[in-house]
């Protein structure tokens, strides 16, 4: 008890932690108590085993994401401007409130919330407090009942919160009535996965994704300010003003719809433009048959992670949800020596916006148009069987229902003996692996070569030793079986794509 207290003082002052710890404390036996979210989200991993290690590369991009640096408590009535950073941002604090059914279980709830507050913080706030309600059916008028409003109104004023954030989407309504029982700004789950995007987005599709995602949300949600944000015509020229005083005939907020919707459009063409040129570097590997697997997995699982242990590729690996949002490729081989493809892509997160799903459609053309996923899944998360089924739905939505899967545990050591008997016990045919120290690596290279397609073509063939190219290309692009040294050149068998051996054919012919 007393760790709470010290957590709840540290992070809004003694006395308010006081009172606020002694309100809990009363609360806790009622049917829809407050809980407390002292120290740092269960969702993100602490600061000991969340270390990065040599095999994440330079890391180049960390400093400029670090640039926009938050900060507890900034004041902007300084005496002394000086005495603020360049791009120090104030971090707000949040309370978190959420409604379960009878039908689902406190600890579902209760994790959902948890994840909440690792969003939150990712978007850079301080949680301060949450209130779960048990009831059939969100109140259609507030979400929360009326009694639990006034209730969160008081939790608001007693621990000076910034913002009310809602485990759900809020409909416009429900988010208007909230803001005017709590007199404070009010968001929901969505605005906050939309803002940590808007944030890690650095490509410009990424950018144009989430903007489009930003705008299908915003578009519903508009709102006028009366007569003064009025734009007809008919009032002017009925109040006697006469001519001149026409205007277009619409209002501003009808403006704005038609604004926005023009900029969707022009979005839309934006990121149909850019697939042309992922489809010619896919073409490209579809012409030489070259395999390619997917990561996909849910968010903060250790996607990026993983990838960086098998490829050196140095993405930017964070301890945050969403530290990914661009696709990245690169290549590796099996343990036999093929060469495949391997795509880092988005993370998954329960109740993903459906504009996300929609926008980063053309991100996630990566996964349904693999060979082989592998289905990256926190081995340390306590409930790992919601992460599976929450990705295997957003893969089905992408089309990759039919793509084989391969569920692949990571932060293996983080995970006891008996958590990883349940987990085998959850996905019997899956595979432990740790990034951080290279166990399972090499077993989980070896199941890759196990499930990617093997070349269909046997070929028996002499390549004179001038064409050392067609030699490479034999390594490069087959699986080589056995090779010898005659007179007139390099005899080798491989194990190649029918569009692999017509070349190797074609280019030993011809020097024959």
């Amino acid at each position: 008890m007393s760790e709470i207290r010290q957590d709840i003082e540290g992070t809004i002052g003694e006395d308010a932690g006081r009172d606020a710890l002694d309100r809990i404390l009363a609360t806790e036996g009622t049917h829809a108590g407050v809980r407390v979210f002292g120290g740092r989200a269960t969702a993100l991993q602490d600061h000991v085993t969340a270390a990065g290690g040599d095999e994440d590369g330079e890391q180049f991009d960390r400093a400029e994401r670090a640039a926009l640096r938050r900060v507890a408590g900034l004041s902007t009535e300084l005496a002394d401007v000086t005495e603020v950073e360049y791009r120090q941002v104030r971090l707000e604090n949040v309370v978190l409130i959420g409604v379960y059914s009878p039908s689902e279980s406190l600890e579902d709830a209760e994790n959902s919330l948890r994840e909440l507050a690792a969003l939150a913080e990712t978007a850079g706030a301080v949680v301060l407090d949450g209130v779960l309600q048990r009831r059939p059916h969100p109140d259609p008028a507030t979400y929360l009942g009326r009694g639990k409003v006034a209730e969160l109104a008081d939790i608001v004023a007693a621990l000076g919160a910034d913002t009310v954030v809602a485990d759900t989407e809020l409909a416009p309504s429900q988010r208007r009535a909230l803001e005017d029982a709590v007199k404070v700004k009010v968001i929901d789950r969505t605005a906050v996965i939309l803002d940590i995007f808007s944030q890690h987005a650095k490509s410009r599709e990424g950018k144009a994704q989430v903007e489009l995602a930003q705008l299908e949300y915003l578009l519903p949600r508009l709102r006028g300010w009366g007569e003064s944000m009025s734009r007809q015509a008919g009032g002017q020229v009925g109040a006697g003003n006469g001519m001149g005083s026409r205007g277009p005939g619409e209002t501003k907020i009808e403006l704005d719809r038609r604004r926005i919707h023009s900029r969707m459009a022009k979005l839309r063409r934006q990121i149909r433009g850019f697939a042309p040129a992922r489809q010619a570097m896919r073409a490209n590997r579809d012409r030489f048959e070259v395999p390619a697997v997917a990561i996909a997995g849910y968010t903060n699982a250790g996607k990026s992670s993983m990838l960086n242990r098998i490829t050196r590729a140095g993405v930017l690996v964070e301890n945050a949800l969403f530290a990914t949002l661009d696709p990245t490729v690169r290549r590796s081989r099996t343990p036999d020596g093929r060469m495949f493809t391997i795509a880092d892509t988005v993370g998954f997160v329960r109740n993903l916006p459906h504009q996300l799903v929609e926008a980063f459609r053309s991100t996630l053309e990566e996964v349904a148009a693999s060979d082989l996923v592998l289905h990256v899944v926190d081995a340390s998360h306590p409930d790992p069987s919601q992460q599976i089924a929450t990705v295997r739905d957003v893969l089905g939505d992408a089309g990759a229902r039919d793509v084989p899967e391969l569920i692949v545990f990571t932060k293996a050591d983080l995970a006891d003996a008996d958590r990883r008997i349940l987990l085998r016990g959850l996905e019997p045919d899956s595979v432990f692996v740790s990034a951080r120290t290279g166990e399972g690596v090499e077993e989980l290279l070896e199941e890759i070569g196990r499930r990617l397609p093997q070349p269909d073509v046997e070929l028996d063939i002499v390549i004179p030793y001038e064409r050392g190219d067609l030699v490479s290309l034999a390594h490069d692009r087959a699986h080589v079986l056995a090779t010898s040294y005659e007179e007139t050149g390099t005899r080798i068998r491989v194990q190649a794509s029918e569009a692999v051996a017509h070349l190797l054919e074609d280019g030993a012919r011809a020097e024959a």
